[in-house]
């Protein structure tokens, strides 16, 4: 027996920009609340500039690290980002998108976890 391959990705790049907006003074925020629906606007229009084909920007909803939002994660590689102006979303579509290396300044690791669950 022969085992198939995978199709090929439809995408090189796929970026999910949590978009969520929880009701007003809940303790965890959201990234809608900061910013990340315009981030995300600008990020669609500027990959498309920039002609990084392959990429696909969506919106996400919640995706858990509120507390650091806004929040994007690029896959297939996983890497998580909080941009939090234009010029950060642009650092992002060049080192990652364009240049296939990271905006490290820009990164959420392992150090970043969530606070606990109330």
């Amino acid at each position: 027996m022969t085992a198939e391959a995978d199709p090929p990705p439809f995408f090189r790049a796929h970026v999910f920009v949590c978009c969520n907006r929880r009701p007003e003074g809940h303790h965890r925020g959201s990234c809608a609340a900061r910013g990340s629906e315009r981030l995300r606007d600008y990020m669609k229009a500027r990959a498309k500039e920039l002609g990084l084909g392959g990429v696909r920007v969506n919106m996400a909803g919640c995706l858990d690290r509120c507390e650091f939002g806004p929040t994007l994660v690029i896959y297939p590689e996983g890497v998580w980002y909080s941009p939090q102006t234009t010029e950060d979303v642009d650092e992002i579509l060049r080192a990652h998108l364009r240049e296939g290396r990271r905006a490290r300044r820009l990164m959420l690791t392992e150090r970043d976890v969530a606070l606990p669950k109330a």
